[in-house]
């Protein structure tokens, strides 16, 4: 499943810049590949930065790898939802509240990118075992419909805009 083969019907248009974000990738392929250049880009990252904020009221960097963690698994739930032809309306969550309520910045870098590793290992597993009809399937989320595949997709522009992030305002 290539990107290109996505409809802009299957996402909302809030989520239309971390499509745009991407290049024509395999979703599978990606979630693999994006796994290990975002640890190794962390891993760069000098120690006295994790803990930095670039203006009051910001999240620093360990925050952010965390609310990537907490949004996959999310992301994950309305997938596995909406693949089983669940029809139910989903919620969408604060995700103020919930990076105010981690201790992210408690965490060691290395804690943090064994959680995002393991959340991705299971997203692979769970992509993998989604059907081709059960990926073209969609459901509503905070309102918005939103494709299976759709869903892969934000969860690789969501992490890819969250190292942009990183680089333009943290480093």
């Amino acid at each position: 499943m290539f990107l290109n083969q996505l409809e802009s019907a299957e996402y909302p248009i809030n989520f239309k810049n971390y499509i745009e974000i991407l290049d024509n990738v395999h979703l599978i392929e990606e979630l693999e590949i994006s796994l290990s250049d975002f640890i190794k880009f962390v891993q760069n990252i000098s120690i006295d930065k994790f803990d930095y904020r670039y203006a009051e009221g910001k999240w620093t960097i360990k925050d952010i790898i965390q609310h990537v963690i907490d949004s996959e698994r999310i992301f994950c739930y309305r997938a596995l939802r909406f693949s089983r032809n669940d029809s139910t309306e989903l919620p969408s969550f604060d995700e103020v509240s919930f990076s105010t309520n981690t201790d992210a910045n408690k965490r060691s870098i290395q804690e943090l990118l064994a959680d995002l590793s393991a959340v991705r290992y299971a997203t692979l597993s769970l992509f993998k075992s989604f059907s081709k009809e059960q990926l073209l399937r969609s459901g509503l989320a905070s309102g918005n419909k939103i494709s299976v595949r759709a869903i892969g997709f934000v969860i690789l522009g969501h992490q890819k805009h969250h190292q942009l992030i990183f680089r333009e305002k943290y480093l």
